[in-house]
């Protein structure tokens, strides 16, 4: 992520993930930080990151 767009665009598609309360994305590390209800589904997640661009590395 090189910017405040870059991580608008990861936490706009994660927020959009049932379930999802609050997410931080630190654009100097590139790490995002997902707060949730309950246990997310790892394929949606990944999904969600696909999606903005990016890839999921666990």
């Amino acid at each position: 992520m090189t910017g405040g767009g870059c991580a608008g665009r990861v936490s706009k598609q994660l927020t959009d993930v049932p379930g999802v309360r609050d997410v931080s994305v630190d654009v100097a590390t590139g790490a995002v930080t997902v707060t949730s209800a309950a246990p997310l589904d790892d394929d949606s997640v990944a999904a969600a990151v696909a999606a903005a661009g990016y890839q999921l590395v666990r």
